[in-house]
């Protein structure tokens, strides 16, 4: 597989894509990157790996699809991807720091972001994360752990907006923000916290659980007019 040079700048994802017609629903609403959560501890999964395949090699760039997972062993992650056919990665797992080398060294093709799961006033321990996995991660996303399920991710819960900045200060990499992001607030989440990109899940969702497309458009359109003030502020 040729190596992927993904722009994060700017970056939108909306994640758990149940079926076909959803992903072509997203992609109507002016987004490029979409989220597979897969083989997860938590979290039931929205489709079938099979599924999931199917219509992430449907896509053409710039449009794309994110496998979202738990996973900690290269080689699994690294299988996964191959089977999807995605060369992008979103970790939320605890993954050790060789294994996470030996992902990238082993399969350079693959850009990986690397979540950063705020707890309360757990700055010093993501300071050490960014520290840490820095060389090894292509972004990192910030998002909400639920003490509730367990579940760091896809909670549908904001955080410590404060955190995700001192992140985004802080990271020689793209950070992208995620947790609770919905129409109502992304505008105010990204003129404060300035991430290079943002993710939403639940908050795209109507009260069957399937993405709504005016919810989906109204965060899209919001998103780019926040980034484009950033823009304008630099």
């Amino acid at each position: 597989m040729k190596g992927l040079s993904i722009n994060y700048n700017r970056f939108i994802q909306i994640a758990g894509v149940h079926d076909l017609d959803e992903a072509q629903l997203i992609l109507n609403c002016g987004v490029n990157y979409l989220g597979f959560p897969l083989r997860l501890p938590v979290h039931k999964e929205d489709l079938s790996e099979k599924d999931a395949a199917e219509i992430i090699k449907s896509l053409n760039p710039p449009s794309f699809g994110i496998l979202i997972t738990y996973l900690n062993q290269s080689i699994e992650i690294i299988n996964l991807c191959k089977k999807l056919g995605t060369q992008i990665v979103q970790l939320h797992g605890d993954i050790a720091l060789n294994e996470l080398a030996k992902l990238k060294n082993d399969a350079p093709d693959i850009s990986i972001i690397k979540s950063l799961i705020v707890k309360n006033d757990n700055t010093q321990e993501q300071r050490k994360i960014v520290n840490k996995l820095s060389p090894w991660v292509d972004a990192f996303i910030t998002d909400t752990y639920d003490s509730a399920t367990g579940a760091s991710g896809a909670t549908g819960k904001t955080h410590d907006w404060q955190i995700s900045r001192q992140m985004v200060e802080l990271s020689p990499k793209p950070v992208i923000l995620a947790g609770g992001l919905t129409p109502q607030n992304i505008k105010d989440a990204i003129l404060f916290v300035k991430p290079a990109g943002v993710d939403s899940h639940t908050g795209v969702e109507d009260s069957d659980g399937r993405k709504d497309e005016k919810l989906v458009t109204e965060f899209v359109l919001k998103a780019k007019s926040a980034f484009k003030e950033l823009m304008i502020e630099g």
